[in-house]
C-alpha cells in the first residue's frame, strides 16, 4: 500500500526541520503520523530504534490504545513533512480502507518482532 499516495492531499499535514522533536516519550498521543517526505528517528532515551522513511508510519499506538503514553521520542532526522492523522479519521480510515488497517497491523507487528530479537 502506498501511504504517500492515500496521504499526500491530507488536510493535516505539517512540516518538520531536520533535529525538531515531533513528540517525546511520555507523552499522551493524539495523533498518528505517515511520512510524506524526509526522515524521522524513532528513539528510547538516546538509543535510536528506528528509522522512519516516506511511506512509513509511526505513532499508531497513541490511536491504537489513547490511555498510553508515547513509548518512544520521534525526531525528525532531515527536513520532514508528515500527515498527521487523528483518531476519528484513523476509525474512519480503518473502517473505509482495509489495506491501511492491515499496514498499521504489519507495522506493529514487525516493531514487536524486532524489539524482541534485540531482547533474545
Amino acid at each position: 500500500m502506498n501511504l504517500v499516495r492515500l496521504f499526500e492531499n491530507s488536510p493535516s499535514v505539517k512540516s518538520f526541520s531536520a533535529g525538531e522533536t515531533i513528540f517525546n516519550a511520555g507523552e499522551q498521543g493524539d495523533y498518528l503520523y505517515v511520512v510524506l517526505s524526509g526522515q524521522v528517528d524513532l528513539r528510547i532515551g538516546n538509543v535510536s530504534v528506528e528509522t522512519v522513511a516516506p511511506g512509513g508510519l509511526f505513532g499508531e499506538m497513541a490511536l491504537v490504545d489513547s490511555s498510553l503514553e508515547r513509548s518512544a521520542s520521534a525526531i525528525a532526522q532531515a527536513p520532514s513533512k508528515l500527515a498527521l492523522v487523528d483518531k476519528r479519521r484513523f476509525e474512519y480510515m480503518v473502517g473505509q480502507t482495509p489495506f491501511f488497517a492491515l499496514e498499521v497491523m504489519r507495522v506493529m507487528a514487525d516493531r514487536l518482532r524486532k524489539t524482541n530479537r534485540r531482547l533474545g
